[in-house]
């Protein structure tokens, strides 16, 4: 893991970044373990995180203590910890991509089902949409790209993957996303609190919906 660069971010805070999304995960697990004086706020992204400063706060100090905070060099992304919140999300694997992503990974339909839902997946950072959760982890044989041609609805509920990540749309929206399923579970509630399902950090296990509609 090469060394990670911090950056000024104005008189508000330090811009962390690191190789991959892997990392941030390992970053964002010590920042909240051991959170330095003066943080106020973290906010992870794919390959950054930015940490946002106290008012006042001494941001020379904040950039030493964060060259000093220990942060493993390797770990599995779904390394979560023994308390860590554990989401279950009940999918119909029906999507209208199901059939390309099994062709693109040299799986059979039942073996990409199998690999969503083997193993779980982890929350790195939101963001595209309220309540959207990029999840990382899970079965490495599922990295897909993005479709040619993004679809200009997609639909709420709707179970993706994209690069190495898998996701669930919370509501409907442009989106270009291989889609493989589709979940009846709310990402978004504005009655619930917090709104969002998905929180950073948490870990999300696919299962198979047992319901009529299910296919599988």
């Amino acid at each position: 893991m090469s060394a990670p660069t911090f950056l000024p971010y104005g008189d508000a805070g330090v811009l962390v970044e690191v190789d991959d999304t892997a990392a941030v995960l390992r970053w964002s697990d010590a920042l909240q373990a051991h959170r330095p004086a003066g943080v106020a706020e973290i906010v992870p992204a794919a390959r950054t995180l930015l940490v946002v400063a106290e008012p006042g706060a001494d941001l020379t100090e904040l950039r030493s203590a964060l060259g000093a905070l220990d942060v493993p060099n390797s770990g599995a992304v779904e390394d979560a910890g023994p308390d860590a919140e554990v989401i279950e999300i009940p999918v119909h694997y029906d999507g209208p991509d199901l059939a390309d992503v099994a062709q693109l990974t040299g799986l059979s339909e039942d073996e990409v089902v199998a690999a969503h839902t083997g193993e779980p997946w982890r929350v790195a950072f939101g963001g595209f949409a309220p309540g959207f959760g990029y999840l990382s982890g899970g079965d490495p044989r599922l990295e897909v790209p993005r479709r040619d041609e993004p679809r200009t609805r997609v639909p709420a509920g709707a179970v993706g993957l994209a690069g190495t990540s898998s996701g669930v749309y919370p509501r409907e929206s442009p989106g270009g996303w291989q889609l493989i399923g589709t979940t009846d579970v709310a990402l978004w509630d504005l009655d619930r609190d917090p709104p969002a399902l998905l929180r950073q950090g948490a870990l999300v296990q696919f299962t198979v919906a047992q319901s009529p509609g299910a296919q599988r």
